[in-house]
């Protein structure tokens, strides 16, 4: 489904209760009074134009700056200690408002210091109302994730955006090389689909997403279908590499950790309408500044900017 289509979808499904007790109010007073037909005409439009307004999308996130609270609806558990969490919005039709490419804050109070961390969330404000998601893996060492972890369903969180100097929109490059550590894949994938959404959107992408064993490997049945999809497409905009350090039997990916040849095969080559986009551990993210490099592409910046050739999250 296009973007737009997903726009069109509330006015064109008469199960929103938009034609039909409009339609049942002017015919029983046509019935019952006929010479208030034109009041009855008259409200249905109220009530219809009421519906229409009800039934937009509204931004949620306040850019102002502001903390937000949000409640924790339901947890997914993906793994022994990664979860998708989905936190409700204010109203059934409400979208978080987070343009592509960007990340929110969760702050929480812990020992008596306030600490911030920066999630992308795996939903779409294209296609998801109502609430918003977070992949959180929780690390025994972890702050934010480990507190997360232990929320009950009815508590909330305070949550800051939109942050982060990445915003993306149709036609930013020709092709993308992406190359993700475990959950820094959340916004590889933010992107992916809104390009994938998109019919209009010819941008190509390249994901190298490493991992330690397959078990491992976060959101990997979305990953291939997407593929798929795109293969049966003819469009074949997108392709997805792994790599694992400990990889089972049989294995056809890559093996050990992410090489400068293993970008060089894998993602565009340098180029003035291609960018590089790295997100994961500190180690690996450093190591793939320097791979990239070495290969030619501009050499990453300590804080990236949306115009770097090489963008790190």
């Amino acid at each position: 489904m296009s973007t737009k289509d997903s726009k069109q979808s509330l006015l064109s499904t008469p199960l929103h209760g938009l034609y039909i007790p409009a339609g049942l109010l002017v015919f029983g007073t046509v019935i019952v009074k006929r010479e208030w037909t034109m009041y009855a005409v008259g409200l249905a439009a109220v009530l219809m134009a009421y519906k229409v307004y009800r039934g937009q999308s509204r931004k949620v996130l306040n850019s102002g700056g502001a903390w937000q609270e949000f409640e924790l609806r339901e947890k997914t558990e993906i793994s022994h200690n990664v979860a998708i969490y989905r936190f409700a919005l204010p109203g059934k039709n409400d979208i978080l408002g987070l343009p592509i490419g960007q990340h929110v804050s969760i702050c929480a109070t812990i020992d008596n210091k306030e600490i911030i961390r920066s999630y992308t969330p795996v939903s779409s404000d294209a296609v998801d109302r109502g609430h918003f998601d977070l992949l959180i893996k929780s690390y025994p060492t972890g702050n934010i994730s480990k507190y997360i972890a232990n929320l009950k369903i009815g508590e909330t969180i305070k949550v800051k955006g939109p942050k982060g100097q990445m915003v993306y929109r149709p036609g930013l490059v020709r092709a993308f090389g992406m190359i993700a550590g475990g959950t820094g894949i959340t916004p590889m994938l933010q992107i992916i689909r809104a390009i994938l959404m998109n019919d209009e959107d010819n941008t190509k992408v390249d994901l190298i997403f490493a991992n330690v064993g397959i078990e491992d490997i976060l959101l990997k049945d979305e990953l291939d279908d997407l593929v798929r999809k795109e293969d049966q497409s003819g469009r074949r905009r997108f392709r997805v590499y792994y790599v694992l350090n400990n990889p089972p039997e049989h294995w056809t990916g890559g093996v050990g950790f992410v090489t400068a040849d293993m970008i060089k095969e894998w993602c565009p080559l340098p180029a003035k309408d291609m960018k590089i986009l790295i997100c994961g551990p500190p180690p690996m993210v450093s190591a793939m500044k320097k791979a990239c490099t070495a290969l030619g592409y501009h050499p990453a910046k300590p804080v990236s900017k949306l115009d770097d050739q090489v963008f790190c999250f």
